[in-house]
């Protein structure tokens, strides 16, 4: 018998096991060289509560002082007019949050109302009923249009309110491990300017944390329309789509990127429409108000026209676009690198790409990073339990934009709550998993077909994101 040597660390092996003459050889773990540096450049190494709210390092020039000016406004409330902070003013008359920090506190990711009539938890109802209007969007209701606004101006009566009844859903792996899910059915409440529709569709969307944002705006195009396979023809059962909406500042329509169902072309429409729809705030790309049917805000105080200079919006959307991503941790545990295997062999990085790379951005911070967001930024059905019914573009009922993953670990830390998806049902990863059908049902039946220790390494990976 011929004895073999092996250093240890030599090409990466080390000897597991010897029987007679044969030795078996075992390729060790690894973490990519940066693994660890989800925004590229643009990652911040700070994981306490404050960890969503560091701007990119590498921040030159105005853009440095720019991101303080656009925090300031992110954060202070806007007040009603007139007022003396004529750079803060115009709130309402109907809005979900008098900041934009409301929604996103400590620039992370709200939730579900902990009880009935909670205000500035972070979760709004998107309204519509059936049809396509202007442009290829949807329409709103005839009377309280595309969002429900459940806070109003002094004197001014609000909209009204909703209430969420939660049913038990029992999974049972095929271990015997029992997990208890919750299913929301929304129902309005305290209504006051007449009946909603009869065929109206309802979205609940849960604000998300505001991490790498223009990151993902410097993503090129070319590169997302790559990971897309509408016709599904390598067969593998996910047909990943573009959505294509409109763009107002260009008049066109073009690639969606950012919300939800991707219906927002660029950061900055995604902030002006914010501003719009959940605090009142007019802005050039949205100069009208949001007024039920019955009210005439013509009679009402405005903070003018616009209400959000185009100046400020530019800063509200460059601190936006530059809010650093937290760096991974724990990512060469082996713990985290099994899980890392296991995330792979069940497909979740189909939909989940794990590393592309940004190209040109007007922002030089953003340019030609090395990102590992966990998203292809496509549209994807997940199944008829996690369907709203309610089109947006080309996006229908059944589909959502992937959720990019980076910071999910982080969410506890931030926000005192571990609640996902785009209604916040979830209550912590694995519960994320168990609602997952359609193209990802395959995936999420890998999942629950995995041992225990196994599905515990993969939810440790998914934690270290």
């Amino acid at each position: 018998m011929i004895k073999k040597r092996i250093l240890f660390g030599l090409l990466g092996f080390v000897l597991m096991n010897c029987k007679k003459d044969e030795q078996i050889l075992y390729v060790p773990l690894s973490a990519e060289t940066g693994e660890e540096l989800s925004g590229g450049e643009v990652t911040s190494f700070d994981i306490s509560q404050n960890a969503f709210g560091f701007s990119a390092s590498n921040l030159e020039g105005d853009d440095a002082l720019h991101f303080f000016t656009g925090n300031s406004l992110f954060n202070q409330n806007w007040v009603t007019s007139p007022a003396s902070t004529t750079a803060r003013d115009g709130l309402g008359p109907m809005f979900n949050a008098r900041s934009c920090s409301g929604c996103h506190f400590k620039d992370g990711r709200g939730r579900a109302p902990k009880f009935d009539g909670e205000l500035n938890h972070g979760l709004l109802l998107r309204l519509s009923i059936p049809g396509t209007g202007t442009n290829g969007g949807g329409i709103g209701d005839p009377v309280y249009k595309g969002q429900l606004q459940d806070q109003s101006i002094p004197d001014v009566e609000t909209e009204g309110g909703f209430r969420i009844e939660y049913t038990n859903v029992e999974v049972k792996y095929p271990d015997g491990t029992e997990v208890t899910l919750r299913k929301p059915k929304y129902h309005f409440t305290n209504l006051k300017y007449g009946a909603i529709s009869s065929s109206i569709e309802v979205s609940p969307r849960v604000a998300n944390q505001m991490i790498g944002l223009g990151l993902l705006e410097a993503v090129p195009e070319s590169i997302i329309l790559s990971f897309a396979d509408e016709n599904d023809t390598n067969s593998d059962g996910i047909s990943g789509k573009a959505n294509r909406v409109w763009d107002v500042a260009s008049q066109a329509t073009v690639l969606g990127r950012f919300g939800w169902k991707a219906n927002q072309p660029s950061l900055r429409q995604q902030v002006a429409g914010a501003f719009l729809g959940d605090m009142g705030i007019t802005s050039s790309l949205f100069p009208d108000e949001n007024c039920p049917d019955g009210l005439d805000c013509s009679t009402l105080p405005n903070g003018g026209s616009p209400e959000i200079s185009d100046e400020n919006l530019d800063k509200v959307t460059l601190y936006s676009s530059t809010l650093a991503v937290p760096a991974r941790r724990n990512h060469d545990a082996r713990e985290v690198l099994e899980g890392k295997e296991l995330f792979t062999k069940i497909n979740c990085t189909a939909c989940h790409i794990a590393k592309m790379q940004t190209g040109s951005h007007k922002i030089s911070a953003l340019e030609n990073q090395t990102i590992r967001p966990y998203t292809d930024m496509l549209l994807h059905d997940m199944g008829d339990e996690l369907a709203d019914n309610r089109p947006d573009f080309l996006a229908n009922g059944n589909e959502w934009r992937t959720q990019p993953l980076w910071g999910i670990g982080l969410i506890q830390t931030v926000n005192g709550h571990t609640q996902l998806l785009h209604d916040g049902r979830a209550r912590n990863i694995e519960e994320a998993i168990l609602w997952h059908g359609g193209e990802a049902r395959q995936s999420k039946e890998d999942f629950m077909n995995l041992s225990k220790e196994e599905r515990v390494q993969l939810l440790t990976f998914v934690n270290s994101l």
